[in-house]
């Protein structure tokens, strides 16, 4: 990896979610990959002690955040990132141009006002497959890699690290699940495939969550030659037919995330609570 180029972890216990503060230590140049706004179940109030860990760590560093990004509309988390933008005022927020169909899905969904855009418009930057964005000296390429939901998007960061958010996950956890209105396991299938596993097998790949199965310590680096030949759900010979068959029975078996109902709410709106004018 670039001698310069770092990745700091933040691991939110509540959600299992990863994120990933990246920069270049050199010309402080950073982003910032699926924060988390805290959310108390009990009582339906948000809290900020994730952000300001991470807000503290930017100003420790003396870091310049360029760009937050989501991997995608999280389902299981609230975004973190309106917080993220109120501390850094120059930081601009960045999804796949897909935002648009979800927007579009659960407008209906939740009943919202007839006022809602659903055009993206929420977000600064939407990207489209193969578009690159400059950080300084960070260069993200964006890869579409729906199939999880259709707003998913991997970041490939100086063609060295990929994030994949929800797509893939660690060897021993397998895939993210299809089963949420406009997901698809034979688009993460060829996502995965034509995408992530076309990749030089040395990219680093960073998962946007982690449960630790079988009670083992948290991981969330793997590799993507380690990914074709170990991962639990699709390895480089696995059929189509024969994830798509897994990934359906599967999804059978999972439970909503509990966050389900007010995650999609928030993270439609990038992190806002309500519907900004």
């Amino acid at each position: 990896m670039n001698a310069y180029m770092k990745i700091k972890h933040f691991f939110d216990n509540e959600t299992c979610t990863l994120t990933y503060l990246v920069y270049d230590e050199n010309t402080k140049d950073a982003v910032l990959i699926d924060p988390v706004l805290n959310f108390d179940d009990a009582s339906g109030s948000v809290f900020t002690a994730s952000v300001e860990k991470i807000s503290d760590v930017i100003h420790d560093l003396n870091l310049s955040l360029h760009y937050v990004l989501d991997t995608h509309v999280h389902a299981d988390h609230l975004s973190g990132m309106a917080e993220i933008k109120k501390r850094f005022s120059k930081t601009q927020s960045v999804i796949g141009e897909n935002i648009a169909k979800v927007q579009e899905t659960f407008k209906s969904v939740f009943n919202l006002s007839e006022n809602f855009a659903t055009d993206g418009s929420q977000f600064d930057v939407l990207l489209k497959d193969s578009d690159t964005l400059k950080a300084g000296s960070l260069i993200i390429k964006a890869l579409n890699t729906s199939g999880h939901t259709p707003s998913c998007m991997s970041y490939l960061i100086n063609n060295e690290a990929l994030f994949t958010g929800d797509a893939l996950f660690m060897p021993d956890s397998g895939t993210g699940r299809c089963d949420f209105p406009g997901g698809d396991a034979e688009k993460l299938y060829e996502s995965i495939v034509q995408k992530i596993y076309t990749l030089p097998d040395e990219v680093r790949v960073y998962t946007g969550h982690d449960y630790m199965p079988g009670g083992r310590a948290l991981k969330f680096e793997s590799t993507v030659g380690e990914e074709k030949i170990k991962n639990i759900h699709l390895t480089k010979t696995t059929s189509k037919e024969k994830f798509i068959s897994l990934r359906q029975n599967r999804d059978k078996t999972l439970k909503p995330p509990k966050l389900f109902t007010p995650s999609l709410q928030v993270n439609i709106r990038a992190g806002h609570l309500t519907e900004q004018r």
